[in-house]
């Protein structure tokens, strides 16, 4: 018996060093791309939406990423890049407002012949501005190097964002050939729509209060002391000019966050630079276009989606289906 062990115990120990080496793939150089599998979420339509897709990777910061829903029909597609609010120091890339499932919302506007990215990009506790506009010039550059795999034109662009998104969507339109702030955008190209939700276009008084903690004072960090050419740096108005592409302004009349004078600022502006500007005020809203009752939220919500949709629409040449 003692035999008979022994003997199965060496043609156990025979068979494992008999056993094939495993085999993984290698590189030459340390690997640092995701590869993780990706599987696209499905929206009605047939929009597949792929999440959390790598834009960039900086040293010290956590992987910038954009969600991305792309039409059932065959491209090239228009790009819209959304920007989310926050104040610069919160949000996330799945959330707008009052509107319940923004994820949807989004997948609708790709259903209508969009390629849509929802991009994340440094917060103000993460990094200091103009790293928020460096962000969103690098994610275009990714996705229009991306053109191919996602259905995109990269011709037609527009941007779109609300609050702290609906600054850095102006930010992004009018400082294509201007790239003080960004000079890896150079030669990068510019967009051809931008739409802004309550944004601000003027950083005058928009950086301190009476704690000292308002959001645009984080996001250059400095507060009411800020220097005027901070100031200057940051607000989209310092760089408008007549080769801008066409804006759409919504904003609540009666908007405690962001005054409704900013976006008539901003409109002011575009028109006196000669850029075709088109503005829609909702009375009796505040920010997030939220209304005295769910009624008028609701309204005010479904008017400057619809707006929106149909100036992308009209913009970029995209029949409405």
């Amino acid at each position: 018996m003692k035999r008979t062990l022994c003997a199965l115990m060496l043609v156990g120990a025979a068979a494992a060093g008999n056993a094939q080496e495993r085999q993984f793939p290698t590189a030459a150089a340390p690997v640092t791309e995701d590869k993780f599998p990706v599987v696209p979420a499905s929206f009605p339509g047939g929009v597949k939406a792929y999440r959390d897709v790598v834009y960039q990777t900086i040293p010290g910061y956590r992987p910038q990423i954009v969600d991305i829903y792309v039409p059932a029909s065959k491209g090239p597609h228009p790009l819209i890049l959304y920007i989310h609010g926050g104040g610069w120091i919160g949000g996330h890339t799945r959330h707008s407002g009052a509107l319940a499932d923004f994820p949807k919302v989004l997948a609708s506007l790709a259903a209508e012949g969009f390629v849509v990215a929802s991009l994340e990009y440094r917060l103000s506790g993460e990094a200091r501005f103009p790293a928020q506009l460096q962000d969103s010039n690098a994610a275009l550059r990714f996705l229009r190097s991306k053109a191919g795999d996602y259905g995109i034109d990269p011709s037609q662009v527009g941007v779109w964002g609300g609050s702290a998104g609906g600054h850095l969507a102006a930010l992004t339109a009018v400082t294509c050939r201007d790239t003080r702030l960004d000079p890896a955008a150079a030669g990068d190209g510019c967009v051809q729509a931008a739409v802004t939700w309550y944004g601000v276009y003027d950083f005058r008084g928009m950086t301190a209060t009476p704690d000292g903690n308002a959001a645009g004072g984080k996001l250059l960090g400095c507060d009411a002391t800020c220097p005027a050419d901070k100031i200057a740096a940051v607000s989209p108005v310092t760089y408008i000019d007549a080769k801008d592409p066409p804006f759409l302004l919504i904003h609540g009349e009666d908007d405690k966050v962001v005054p409704v004078a900013q976006s008539r600022l901003g409109e002011a502006a575009l028109r006196k630079a000669g850029v075709k500007v088109e503005s829609i005020y909702i009375p009796g809203v505040d920010h997030s276009f939220i209304g005295k009752t769910p009624q008028d939220t609701r309204a005010a919500t479904l008017k400057a989606t619809n707006a929106t949709f149909d100036f992308f629409h009209k913009t970029l040449g995209v029949p409405r289906r």
